[in-house]
């Protein structure tokens, strides 16, 4: 098979990646930053990396990305331990190298002409909203709404916004702080009664401000969205329900992440009929409407 059918061919690295700082939150939740220079270089919002988190462990553990510096050569990924890998991988100090590989996948595409971007982000779905919102603030031209839900405690200490944002009920208040840095309007969500963060459902939340739209201003709207899977079928609803594109960032169990061994593939529906595509590399973004049907 010829490489122009396997576009992420010469795209992705494998790095010794020096572990630069790894910081626990509430919940088992850790922020890892390492030293890649070339993933860095490359990597786009929605892309994610292939860890090997120890090296008694074969099988690597796939990361989405939160946060790169190209100039300064770090990556840095939010995750929740979950198994045996990530509990391995937590007890790596810094300093230490992970054999990593990345960038891989299909990102998300933003389009100027909707530039009221919406973006969902639930649990370990949340790092590639924040590189998204990153990557639209240097782009310019975009007004996006980072939403965040979790039922642990958030990544990072929240604190009041002061940045107004019509639709979304009164009281919700909490913000993440590098959003508020950044000057980009987030809010976030749970059902476990943080305080200043809406009660419900991330998409309930969406579902305010969306209807607190003018229809013009709803022409201007695309959604993107990445978390569990719940999550991610309620969100291509909204998307329905109010005639928006949408893009989603499905999570899949990977072995090899490069496209090898289908072991990641799901079913999605195209002009021809349905499909079966590979989340590694065919994604981990795809249309909403052609996965949730």
């Amino acid at each position: 098979m010829s490489n122009e059918s396997k576009p992420h061919r010469g795209t992705i690295h494998v790095e010794s990646a020096k572990i630069l700082s790894h910081e626990r939150f509430p919940g088992d939740q850790f922020v890892l930053r390492v030293a890649a220079p070339e993933c860095a270089a490359k990597a786009l919002p929605g892309s994610f990396v292939h860890l090997r988190t120890d090296p008694m462990l074969r099988m690597r553990r796939p990361l989405s990305i939160m946060r790169v510096s190209a100039t300064e050569g770090w990556v840095d990924m939010l995750y929740k331990v979950v198994g045996e890998g990530t509990r391995l991988l937590s007890a790596r100090q810094e300093g230490e190298t992970l054999s990593m590989m990345g960038p891989i996948g299909k990102p998300f595409v933003a389009h100027p002409e909707r530039p009221r971007a919406l973006l969902l982000g639930g649990g370990v779905g949340i790092p590639p909203m924040v590189f998204l919102a990153e990557h639209l603030r240097r782009t310019g031209g975009f007004d996006p709404l980072v939403l965040m839900g979790s039922e642990v405690p958030f990544p990072f200490r929240a604190r009041p916004s002061e940045i107004i944002v019509p639709g979304v009920p009164d009281g919700v208040i909490a913000a993440m702080p590098l959003m508020e840095d950044w000057n980009i309007a987030s809010r976030l969500a749970s059902l476990q009664g943080y305080p200043g963060v809406f009660e419900g459902y991330i998409t309930d939340l969406a579902r305010a401000w969306l209807k607190a739209l003018s229809e013009e201003q709803r022409t201007q709207v695309e959604i993107f969205a990445c978390g569990p899977h719940p999550m991610l079928a309620a969100t291509a609803m909204l998307a329905r329900e109010f005639s928006l594109p949408c893009q989603v960032s499905l999570e899949e169990f990977m072995a090899c992440a490069v496209g090898g061994c289908a072991g990641c593939v799901v079913e999605v529906q195209e002009d021809n009929g349905p499909a079966m595509r590979r989340v590694c590399v065919d994604g981990p973004v795809f249309d909403a409407s052609r996965v949730f049907v």
